[in-house]
């Protein structure tokens, strides 16, 4: 299995990230494809519960015992936050119950797939694998006969130290559809070149351009056409009053039993 943007594309933007601090005392916390705050090392623990639906589905965590920093996150940032900063302020505030399903990967992942990127389909957590302060939860849905198809796999990375720290979504991981153009946080600008690989029959992709203070995609394309296996698609998407900002690029397909069946995404910034 090959992950996002792929594995070791996504590893490698990771690193080139990092910044190691001078000061003693910090602790690495991080694992799977690279870290998940400060530095570069090894996951801290976290517990990961059933996905609600909705747009502030609820799981209750411990509260904050401490006041955390912000942290220089070494991956890209897609959602619910825009940096460390904001993570913490939240993570300040955890004891009071304020949105808890934050502390939740799986109602995370679910919130974003139908929230953010508008997939309301896409209503059934299908698995969730939680290692450290990384998290992979699969998305899906039921087909006609009622067995559940995964569409992706969000990764989810803790923005911040301990288990009071939220999820933040920072991309997939990616096996018969990838989209490995443009580079994972890499940079861009308009027009955006975007492609990757596929395997199907008869697909259909439709590419939207997403920033998370907007209402509508600040760049979409036409259906392309593709098929075969691994076979490359292509598409070049212009992008309209965006920048400077993060975005999120976001490539989907469907049509053989559900409008939308498979999707993948990357972050880069313009």
């Amino acid at each position: 299995m090959t992950w996002k943007t792929s594995r070791g594309q996504r590893r490698r933007t990771v690193l080139a990230m990092v910044v190691i601090p001078a000061a003693a005392g910090l602790v690495a916390c991080s694992g799977g494809g690279g870290p998940a705050a400060t530095t570069t090392a090894a996951p801290g623990g976290a517990s990961t519960t059933a996905a609600p639906g909705g747009s502030a589905p609820g799981t209750s965590g411990p509260a904050a015992t401490t006041t955390p920093a912000a942290a220089e996150f070494p991956y890209q940032p897609l959602w619910p936050y825009h940096d460390s900063a904001e993570a913490a302020a939240w993570q300040r505030d955890a004891g009071s119950g304020h949105q808890p399903w934050h502390l939740d990967p799986a109602a995370t992942a679910q919130s974003f797939t139908q929230h953010y990127l508008g997939f309301s389909s896409l209503d059934k957590i299908v698995k969730v694998a939680t290692d450290g302060d990384q998290s992979r939860v699969s998305v899906g849905f039921d087909n006609p006969n009622g067995v559940p198809v995964v569409a992706a796999v969000v990764h989810l990375v803790r923005m911040g130290h301990g288990d009071t720290a939220p999820w933040e979504v920072v991309g997939t991981d990616d096996t018969t559809f990838q989209l490995t153009t443009p580079r994972y946080g890499g940079t861009v600008s308009s027009p955006v070149a975007v492609g990757g690989t596929i395997t199907g029959v008869d697909e259909s992709i439709r590419v939207r351009i997403l920033r998370s203070d907007r209402d509508q995609p600040v760049g979409r394309s036409a259906p392309i056409p593709a098929g075969g296996t691994e076979s490359s698609w292509s598409a070049t998407v212009s992008v309209s009053d965006a920048c400077p900002a993060t975005l999120t690029i976001v490539a989907a397909t469907g049509g053989h039993v559900a409008d939308i069946e498979r999707f993948t995404i990357t972050g880069v910034r313009c």
